[in-house]
């Protein structure tokens, strides 16, 4: 096989990535743009169809129009869409690194395949519906819960829209979309434990990734098999250890940084008791990293707690789940890459597991890109639409993190804007994973190496 027809299958995976998410979005825009999708006689014009289309594809939660603006109809096409494009990305992941672990050396395939628990491209079929079983389990689950409380609680008038409610907000809350039937968002439950709770454990779940999912579910299956020693022979792998260690320690920091705050803050958790503002607290410290629901009005967050979650929603959750970001692997191997420099080490260490030089140029490769595109987000923002630099560095953030929250300008930004939000969305949904496949994907090595030299640096 020639080296030109190797550089096309090997770009091919990504490429149908961003095919198959623009040909979704396409058809989502068409369905919405049908008068039956909207209550009233006047149907979405192209701009608000497209950018709901792909918020809900890339399972971003930004919106131009009000959820109410939307039928039936309308809203089901939402959840549909919100639906594939979350199963769609799991799916992506496990694809394209079984696609990656094929391509590469014998001891690449090795390491790939104990990031992701998989032997061989065969097992692709298995590590799909493993993926829609746990995908069906937690949004099943999660709509259980919701509709005994939207019911019973008074929040619905009759047990079918209570239903109906439930089995929306847990798929919307699994996929980190972030969308609400409900034009406040989730606000009328600030102070409800057991909405906020479920809500919370939902989009955490959905926000670790397949192959910490998927690892959990096999372990589990052995230890109802019988194969304990099995178990105590296969440790828990490197990414999993990553993944878990740095979204604890963010899930501590972020609702530390909201209650620290906005503790006095009027507009939002000021006037709150005790209870209701800790809970408030905790979910708007959590979510942003995710999801993007809202329980307190975000465009009133002083700008310190901003910025933080500016940042939380940028860093994103696991590789490979529904949410956006760089990734908190790529967020917990740059820290380490930090650490390790400060103390003078050659070596960057975790878990008694040495990194590689690749993998370390693929986090910082990474981060940069996705800095870069933040960045000049915020910027056309600011120079197409005036907004001021918070606002527009919130907004770019929450649409490459595909967040979903806003400081209230959204539905105020130019044509222009939109279009280029709803770029960033895409970017920032196939983006991370399309781009380190091909890095993966890129083994050939020099056959040669030039000089060392040391320029200055600092």
């Amino acid at each position: 096989m020639d080296g030109t027809l190797t550089q096309r299958i090997a770009g091919s995976p990504a490429r149908q990535v961003v095919a198959a998410f623009t040909l979704l979005i396409t058809l989502g825009t068409t369905l919405l743009l049908l008068p039956v999708a909207v209550d009233g006689s006047v149907g979405l014009g192209v701009e608000d169809a497209l950018f709901m289309s792909t918020s809900a594809t890339t399972v971003t939660g930004l919106a131009t129009v009000d959820i109410a603006t939307f039928s039936l109809f309308g809203e089901l096409v939402l959840l549909a869409l919100i639906q594939i494009g979350g199963f769609g990305i799991m799916t992506v992941g496990s694809v394209l690194a079984l696609v990656a672990s094929r391509r590469v050396g014998l001891r690449q395939r090795m390491l790939a395949q104990a990031e992701i628990g998989a032997i061989d491209i065969g097992e692709l079929r298995s590590l799909i519906g493993a993926i829609a079983r746990i995908t069906v389990g937690v949004e099943g689950t999660l709509a259980l819960v919701l509709f005994f409380r939207f019911w019973r609680g008074g929040h619905e008038d009759n047990a079918g829209e209570a239903l109906y409610s439930a089995v929306f907000h847990a798929i919307a809350t699994f996929n980190n979309a972030g969308i609400s039937l409900y034009s406040d968002n989730l606000a009328a439950f600030l102070g409800d434990p057991i909405v906020v709770g479920a809500v919370t454990l939902g989009f955490i779940i959905g926000g670790l990734g397949f192959p910490i999912l998927v690892e959990v579910h096999r372990r589990r299956a052995m230890r109802a098999e019988g194969h304990h020693r099995a178990l105590q022979l296969r440790p828990w792998s490197l990414h999993i250890k990553i993944t878990l260690l740095a979204t604890a320690v963010l899930l501590v920091v972020g609702p530390l940084v909201v209650l620290s705050f906005e503790w006095t803050n009027p507009g939002t958790l000021g006037p709150l008791p005790l209870g209701d503002k800790l809970l408030a607290g905790w979910f708007q410290g959590v979510t942003p990293r995710t999801a993007g629901f809202n329980t307190v009005d975000i465009g009133a967050m002083n700008e310190p707690t901003l910025f933080i979650i500016s940042a939380l929603m940028f860093i994103g959750a696991g590789p490979a789940s529904t949410s956006g970001g760089i990734k908190v692997t790529t967020f917990a191997v740059l820290g380490y890459v930090l650490w390790a420099e400060i103390r003078g080490e050659r070596d960057v260490h975790l878990f008694r597991r040495r990194l590689s030089p690749a993998m370390i140029r693929q986090a910082v490769t990474i981060a940069l890109l996705s800095i870069g595109v933040v960045v000049g987000m915020s910027l056309i923002l600011m120079a197409s639409d005036g907004l001021s630099l918070t606002p527009a560095l919130f907004e770019a953030a929450s649409a490459f993190g595909t967040v979903g929250l806003s400081t209230g300008v959204t539905g105020t930004i130019s044509t222009f804007g939109h279009l280029m939000l709803v770029l960033v969305m895409l970017a920032g949904r196939v983006g991370p994973v399309t781009f380190a496949t091909a890095i993966a994907l890129r083994t050939d090595a020099r056959t040669y190496r030039y000089p060392e030299e040391r320029p200055i640096i600092g």
